[in-house]
């Protein structure tokens, strides 16, 4: 059975969570975007956390789920890496690098999703 596009949202959000990404935020766009249904957005620490982050969600969706992405950019540098997923697209950024291109404030009018993450200890 495929997969919704929310259902997507929430494994990767695990993933990140799991590679201890940092301030996830998941955003609705669909009714205003014409690119995808869902914007994941994620911070990595340095550099190498960030490709990290990246390097296992492609690797969790091929073997779990037989899922490829339709294209990613940034896998071997680690400042910004983008996946698109067609209706889930995913942005891990180093900090310094979301502030600068704060897609929070491009996508103002999206809908936060909440989601379903383990709380820590």
């Amino acid at each position: 059975m495929a997969l919704t596009s929310k259902e997507l949202v929430e494994i990767i959000s695990k993933i990140i969570y799991e590679k201890k990404g940092l301030n996830v935020l998941a955003l609705y766009v669909g009714d205003f975007s014409t690119v995808t249904d869902y914007l994941i957005i994620a911070e990595g620490a340095v550099d190498r956390h960030v490709t990290a982050i990246g390097q296992e969600i492609v690797k969790e969706l091929r073997n779990k789920e037989s899922l490829r992405p339709y294209h990613a950019e940034g896998l071997g540098v680690g400042d910004w890496i983008l996946i698109d997923y067609f209706d889930v697209v995913v942005h891990i950024f180093k900090p310094e690098t979301r502030s600068k291109y704060n897609l929070e404030e491009l996508y103002a009018a999206g809908r936060t999703v909440e989601l379903e993450l383990p709380v820590s200890a």
